[in-house]
């Protein structure tokens, strides 16, 4: 077990990489940290990356990277990895912040890059779109969601915060409830990728962004249940779903073993757990309907 510590930045597939650029540095407000031809890589102004682009269909992730702890020589997790039957390869240059990683394929099929040294980006003096903190979360449809968890728990050390059923999985890697999310589909993709926001103000803030650049959002504002992050969400040209969050769950403690208490918890305390499929997707009432299908059906 290797792990894993924090979400690094997400790859996404696009025709467009300039269209992309623009909304994720004019909309989003990310700082565009380097360009070449084929590839772009985009930080969140307090300088860690989260957003990579490269030629290729929209809405499709190709790529993910996860932090280890800073100073762990990845020779050994590349052997701890190898113990675990999972063939790796090191490679260099992944991002101006990344010079080296570990390099493998998940079961899902997606690259995943182990990275344990990291340099933030600079501070590129501009001030534009909403600027979110960090990558929180990246979700996944996957077409077997026990295999998938196990994978990310047995291997690369992540924890389950919550189960709704035995189809969507919310697994944690840090203080954060989740990190990755694994829900499940018949046919693998992208669910969607979400910014962490600092509080309720900039979800309001984030909104009339939106509607200012005519983009409208598909759910929200709402509080989640699972998770308990206030939320929005809306699709960009691409059709990649983005949500926009705060407020989200937080174990600061593991050795406690529940979420840090809040007025709108349903336990006291609030602690790892399966939630049944009558659970509603918006603690305030609106779009709060009981669906089967859990958050698939957020377009």
């Amino acid at each position: 077990m290797i792990n894993v510590r924090r979400l690094g930045h997400a790859t996404l597939t696009t025709p467009d990489i300039d269209r992309q650029i623009e909304y994720y540095t004019e909309v989003v407000g990310l700082a565009l940290v380097e360009r070449s031809k084929d590839r772009a890589f985009l930080a969140c102004k307090l300088g860690l990356e989260a957003i990579a682009l490269e030629p290729g269909k929209g809405n499709a992730l190709s790529r993910i990277s996860f932090q280890v702890d800073p100073g762990r020589d990845l020779d050994d997790v590349a052997r701890a990895l190898a113990k675990d039957g999972v063939k790796t390869e090191r490679r260099s240059g992944i991002s101006p912040g990344i010079a080296k990683a570990v390099v493998f394929t998940d079961p899902k099929g997606t690259e995943v890059q182990i990275f344990s040294e990291y340099t933030f980006a600079r501070d590129d003096g501009r001030s534009a779109g909403i600027m979110p903190l960090k990558l929180g979360h990246v979700a996944y449809r996957v077409d077997d969601v026990q295999k998938t968890v196990k994978f990310y728990c047995d291997v690369l050390g992540f924890r389950v915060s919550d189960w709704r059923d035995d189809t969507f999985a919310f697994l944690r890697c840090n203080t954060d409830h989740h990190t990755v999310n694994f829900v499940h589909d018949a046919e693998p993709q992208l669910h969607h990728i979400a910014f962490e926001v600092k509080d309720w103000a900039e979800i309001q803030r984030a909104a009339e962004t939106l509607a200012r650049h005519d983009i409208h959002l598909v759910w929200g504002p709402g509080r989640h249940i699972i998770g308990h992050n206030i939320a929005i969400y809306h699709r960009n040209s691409d059709k990649v779903r983005v949500e926009f969050f705060c407020e989200m769950d937080l174990m600061k403690d593991e050795s406690l073993g529940y979420f840090d208490p809040r007025p709108w918890h349903q336990d006291r305390p609030q602690r790892p757990k399966v939630w049944g499929p009558e659970t509603l997707r918006n603690y305030w009432g609106y779009g709060s309907e009981p669906v089967i299908r859990g958050y698939q059906t957020i377009e």
